[in-house]
Formats: structure tokens, C-alpha cells, sequence
């Protein structure tokens, strides 16, 4: 519809020309014959034919110039607003496809850049669907229509005025060339700038801290730099469009003059035809100027394009089987002989790993740090695939099973205490988006947490800043650990999630969580000794194998890795 509406838009813009010749050529003829009748009585009513001529065909061009506006806003409206319509479509799609890559990517590309390619880019190539799609087939439209006004005129006086035409092309098409390179390099630049921001307001108070805020600065300020120098480096190649567009128009309006005014003493041609030329040209500044616009917005989202489809063409490593089956999870889960390398590293984190938890059994996983029980947890979630081995829940190969529906049956409190910028209760309730206040509340209080959060101004609808910043270390561990104990899923994974809290708040939890854990199979990640816990089992990860297995008692008993913890942990 746009289309249509740019193509009637334009019929309006060249049917002007054509009368104003008209009226031009009898007025010229008129004029004369009133001249000679100047003494006569007729000469009054030619008076009041050349004014009246002059009045209704003003009126007509006025009704043009009217229709020709009408036109051109629905031609806004439809393709400008289709164009804002690609651009939420798009961003939804890359945001969609975020969601559904692997934990891999995410390791090796960085924040700003993905913000970028969602943001940046994502409106260069709105641009393009917008006003460079409406400007371009303006362009092609009225010089079609132009053009075919002036053949019918004179075809020669016509080929002189397009004949610096081609030039211009050329001329563009070694521009636009430049313009590809650099704004390529320029949106590549512009994530590094907001990689650099970003890391920089996340990491806020570590900066401070340190006291490195100078070298921050400078950093950034190198990085702007460098950005800014492309940015002006390809302005000034852009800055060639527009005194290439003024030359060859130039040279076209003086083509009309000159050529024009030869033809018309010769009489091939009325000085009418000159003017609807020279309105012809004007029609064509505009249009054929906005070429180096065009070209610029084209370049530019094909580059952004281009980016987009680097990660839009990327399949996930980790995706739902074609007959995956939504399995109701007991606690049983089965590893055997799993090894897994980290792709982005060669690190091989776990080696020949094998372990067998019934349902309901307490286990922990201690190890030092690097010894690969992080690894164990990624794994059992799913979020990388072993390169040897199988990990099997309730006998069914974790690759047989629908992710969401076995990912919403484990509890998850990471060691990476990761919250939003919202509200405490909402925050809690991330896992459980119907639970109620008081459950909200009651996992709270179970996470040794609820006196904190009744102290705050706003209790459970108090916001706690970007990444959780207005809140300590012990409050966003237990927060995170609320969260777990809220979804109330039949296998609970605790990964270092008691680190940063004091020993006085680790014993209230765990005495909370004792009726709680009674039947659910708990797998606790730690880095150290838990007396106060009764494991069915605890596990001695080192450097990805299992040195040692028993129960407290007897691996003190053995006098090997874990006594060797055990000792350092109460000396």
C-alpha cells in the first residue's frame, strides 16, 4: 500500500509542469493578441479570460498540491509504521534466540556486544525498511514519471539534462564501496564502547575500591576515541554525496538553460518547455539528492545485517529432542563415566566422572576450587552436553528429556548469586511466578532472611538496584536460596550457596531446611565441611575424579583428601 500511495504521491508532483506550460505558452500567445487589440472593446474580455485562466488553473495546481500531501502522509504512515513493526518483530527475534543458545555462547561473546546487535543495529536495519525503501522508490517513481514528461518534449534537450546522471551513479557506487568498510568496523567499535560502559557501571564498586577510576576513564576515553575518529572519518566520506548531488544538478539546471533556450529561438521548442524543464529538475533535486542517503542507510544495515545474521544463523548446542519426553522427576539421577572438556578453553573439567544418587539421599560434593563441582552442576542442568558418558534422571538419558519440564523440577541456588532489578518478593518468586505472600514469606523465613527484609523501608517490595547492589553478599546468597526453596522441586542443587554467610545464620538454615530436605534429593556443592549436615553420602572431587566417597566419619577414618579439609577447616 505504501508503494501505491509513493507512485499516486508522485503522479500529482508531475502533472504541474504540464499545465503550468501551458498556462505559460497562452499566456504568451494571448498576451500578444491582447497587445494588438489593446485600443479594441474585446480587449476587456480578454482581460477576464487571462485572469480567469491564470485563477482556475492556480486553484487546480493548489487541489495538486493538496492530493500530493494527503498521498504522501498515507505513504509515511504505511511505510514508516511497517517499518517500526519489522523493527518489533526483530528485536523480539534476536531476544528469542538468546533464549535459546547454549551457555557457551554466552562465555564467549560480551554483554555490550550482544546489547548492541539488539539495539544499535536492529534500528539501522529499521532505517532501511523504513525511510530508505520510501525514499528509493520516491526516487525511481518521479524519475520515471519525470523523465517520460521530458521525452515527450524534445528526446534530445532530455538526454543533454540526464546526461550527468550516470557520472553521479558512478560516483555513489565508489562511495558506498568505502561507506560498507567503515561501517562495518564502526558498529564493531560502537560494541566495544558499550562492552566498556557496561562492565564499567556493573563493576562500579570494585573500581572504587581500587581506586581506578583515572585508568577507567582513560580507558573509555581511548575507545571513544577511536570510535569517534571512524565516526568522522566516515561522515567525511558521506560529506562527498551532497556536493556530488549539487554539481550534477548544477550541471543539469544550466543543460536546461542553455540547450533550452537554443531550442526555443530555434523554435523546436515553446519557453514553456523550458519551465516545466526546469520544474522537472526541481522534482528530481530531492529525490536523486536523498540517492546518497539511501545508499548511506542501505550500507549501513547491510553491515548491521550482517551482524544480526551472525547470531540468528547460530544453532544451539543443547536443544529439545524430537521425541523428548516430559518425565516426572523422583531424585533418582544416574552419571556414568562422564567427561567433559570446556570448548571455549580445552580445560578438561571432569574426567571418567561416575555417581549414583537414589531419591531422597543427601549428598555432598566437596572440592577446591577449579576441581570441576561447578562443571557437575552445569551438566546435571543440562547447560553443556559431556563429550563422553551419560547423565540419566529417573533411567531416562538427559538428552531424551523435554529441558523446560525437567529444568522446572530442580531447584537451582548457584554460586553466581544473580538478581534482578526489581523487588525482594519478586525476586524470590522468580522460579514460582503464582506463589503467594505468604509463601514468599515462608521461604524467606526457611532462608534465615525475613528479619533482614521486615528492616528494610519497604519490606518484601523494596528494590534492590541492579544486580541486587543495595544488598551484602550473606543477603543475596539466601536470597538466591529463598528462590530455590520457593519452587519446591523434588531435587534440590545448593552450589556454594552458604559461603558468604556466618556460622550462626548457616546453622539456622540448615535446622529450617531439615523437614523441608526430608524428601527431596539434595546435592550440596561446597568447598568445605558441613558438620551439621548428615549426608548419606559425601563425594572428594579433585581435578574432575572422585578421589574418595563415604560418610563423615569414614572418610575421617581413611585419613586421605577429606580428613586433609577437615583438619584445616578446624585448626
Amino acid at each position: 500500500m505504501g508503494l501505491i500511495f509513493v507512485a499516486i504521491s508522485n503522479l500529482f508532483a508531475v502533472i504541474p509542469p504540464v499545465i503550468i506550460r501551458n498556462v505559460l505558452d497562452n499566456m504568451q500567445d494571448n498576451i500578444q493578441s491582447f497587445r494588438l487589440m489593446d485600443d479594441m472593446s474585446i480587449s476587456g474580455s480578454m482581460k477576464d479570460y487571462l485572469i480567469e485562466t491564470v485563477f482556475w488553473n492556480g486553484l487546480i495546481l493548489l487541489c495538486l498540491a493538496l492530493l500530493r500531501g494527503i498521498f504522501m502522509f498515507f505513504m509515511r504512515q504505511t511505510i514508516i509504521v511497517m517499518s517500526r513493526l519489522i523493527e518489533y518483530d526483530q528485536k523480539n527475534e534476536i531476544y528469542a534466540q538468546y533464549q535459546r543458545l547454549h551457555t557457551h555462547f554466552f562465555k564467549v561473546n560480551y554483554t555490550g556486544d550482544l546489547m548492541n546487535r539488539i539495539s544499535e543495529d536492529v534500528g539501522r536495519v529499521r532505517m532501511y525498511t523504513g525511510p530508505s525503501i520510501m525514499y528509493f522508490t520516491n526516487m525511481l517513481v518521479i524519475t520515471g514519471m519525470s523523465i517520460y514528461g521530458m521525452l515527450k518534449v524534445n528526446a534530445l534537450l532530455t538526454l543533454w539534462v540526464v546526461l550527468p546522471l550516470p557520472f553521479l551513479a558512478f560516483s555513489i557506487y565508489i562511495i558506498n564501496r568505502k561507506i560498507f568498510k567503515k561501517s562495518t568496523r564502526i558498529q564493531s567499535q560502537l560494541s566495544s564502547l558499550t562492552t566498556t560502559a557496561q562492565e564499567s557501571y556493573s563493576g562500579i564498586r570494585v573500581i572504587k575500591s581500587f581506586g581506578q577510576e583515572p585508568n577507567m576513564i582513560d580507558h573509555f576515553n581511548k575507545t571513544s576515541e577511536e570510535y569517534r575518529d571512524s565516526a568522522i572519518n566516515l561522515s567525511l566520506t558521506e560529506a562527498l554525496y551532497f556536493p556530488s548531488m549539487n554539481l550534477f544538478i548544477g550541471l543539469s539546471m544550466l543543460s536546461t538553460i542553455l540547450i533550452g533556450g537554443y531550442f526555443a529561438i530555434q523554435g523546436s521548442i515553446s519557453t514553456g518547455n523550458i519551465a516545466e524543464f526546469v520544474i522537472y529538475i526541481n522534482l528530481l533535486i530531492f529525490p536523486i539528492s536523498s540517492i546518497g542517503m539511501v545508499a548511506s542507510m542501505t550500507q549501513r544495515a547491510s553491515a548491521s545485517q550482517k551482524r544480526i545474521n551472525e547470531f540468528l544463523d547460530i544453532e544451539p548446542e543443547i536443544t529439545n529432542d524430537p521425541h523428548a519426553q516430559k518425565v516426572d522427576l523422583k531424585g533418582n539421577i544416574d552419571i556414568d563415566e562422564v567427561t567433559f572438556t570446556y570448548p571455549h578453553t580445552g580445560i578438561t573439567a571432569l574426567k571418567n566422572l561416575s555417581l549414583h544418587i537414589k531419591a531422597g539421599q543427601k549428598i555432598a560434593i566437596i572440592g577446591k576450587t577449579g576441581s570441576g563441582k561447578s562443571t557437575f552442576a552445569h551438566l546435571l542442568l543440562r547447560m553443556y552436553e559431556p563429550q563422553l558418558g551419560s547423565i540419566k534422571l529417573e533411567n531416562t538419558a538427559l538428552n531424551h528429556l523435554d529441558i523446560q519440564h525437567f529444568r522446572r523440577q530442580i531447584a537451582y541456588a548457584p554460586q553466581d548469586a544473580f538478581l534482578f532489578s526489581d523487588t525482594i518478593a519478586n525476586n524470590i518468586k522468580f522460579g514460582k511466578q503464582d506463589a503467594t505472600h505468604a509463601q514468599i514469606v515462608h521461604a524467606a523465613q526457611m532462608a534465615d532472611l525475613d528479619a533482614d527484609i521486615v528492616a528494610m523501608p519497604n519490606g518484601y517490595e523494596t528494590m534492590i538496584g541492579e544486580r541486587g547492589v543495595t544488598l551484602s553478599g550473606g543477603q543475596k546468597q539466601r536470597m538466591i536460596l529463598a528462590r530455590a526453596i520457593l519452587k519446591d522441586a523434588p531435587i534440590l542443587l545448593l552450589d556454594e550457596c552458604l559461603s558468604a554467610v556466618d556460622t550462626q545464620t548457616e546453622k539456622n538454615i540448615i535446622n529450617n531446611l531439615k523437614s523441608y530436605l526430608d524428601k527431596k534429593t539434595t546435592i550440596l556443592i561446597t568447598h568445605r565441611i558441613f558438620t551439621t549436615w548428615e549426608f548419606d553420602a559425601i563425594y572428594i572431587l579433585d581435578q574432575g575424579h572422585i578421589v574418595e566417597k563415604g560418610t563423615h566419619e569414614e572418610l575421617i577414618q581413611l585419613g586421605g583428601h577429606y580428613a586433609a579439609i577437615w583438619e584445616h577447616q578446624i585448626a
